[in-house]
């Protein structure tokens, strides 16, 4: 692959992250109201995610898809579900005086574990992520030597996808954007259940 080859397989994941969605969303909220460290675990989650997202694309598996219909639609209906359930325990947490989708549910034990998972779980059940990576990265993949193709996208899906989240949620530190979304943290946690809402529905009726 030349260098210009690389810079805009490059550009469009970094597009593709970023685009709305749950992913964003969580990163988001999670690093507002919880501070770096916390929103960090659930970057890393989200970057474990993309391991599994990647090796089914660049390994054609993603073609499972297209086959069967039926598992498509049950990952939908997980990706809803799990969605509705953040949503459910961000308004808890309001109403019982908390804040925040990662604050509601996090054990004492768990020193924060619950986050990573989550970021793991809000990447894994999207099931157009692979069907994504699959369509953007397939043209370079093809050709010899094959293997060092895929290696080398997969790295770069992982590697990118992990740095640009990471990226996101240092640089929602920024003192103050915090103050802001503090100043309004009732306001903007019914949004973010809102949306969370709306992506949802998004999920089943694209089915």
């Amino acid at each position: 692959m030349s260098w210009a080859e690389l810079l805009w397989l490059a550009g469009v994941l970094a597009l593709g992250q970023f685009s709305p969605g749950p992913d964003l969303l969580l990163v988001t909220h999670t690093a507002l109201h919880r501070g770096r460290r916390d929103g960090l675990r659930l970057a890393l989650g989200i970057g474990c995610g993309l391991m599994a997202h990647a090796a089914v694309a660049v390994s054609g598996i993603s073609i499972v898809f297209l086959r069967l219909p039926a598992f498509g639609t049950v990952l939908r209906w997980l990706a809803a579900g799990y969605l509705l359930w953040l949503a459910a325990g961000l308004l808890a947490a309001r109403l019982r005086g908390g804040h925040g989708v990662a604050a509601e549910a996090t054990p004492r034990w768990s020193g924060g574990g619950p986050l990573f998972v989550r970021g793991l779980f809000c990447n894994l059940l999207n099931p157009k992520a692979a069907l994504f990576f699959a369509a953007v990265c397939t043209p370079f993949i093809g050709g010899p030597p094959a293997m060092v193709r895929a290696v080398a996208v997969w790295l770069m899906i992982v590697g990118l996808g992990t740095a640009l989240w990471c990226a996101w949620v240092v640089a929602l530190q920024w003192a103050p954007l915090r103050g802001l979304y503090f100043r309004a943290v009732a306001w903007i946690d019914a949004a973010f259940a809102i949306l969370l809402v709306a992506l949802a529905a998004g999920v089943i009726i694209s089915g």
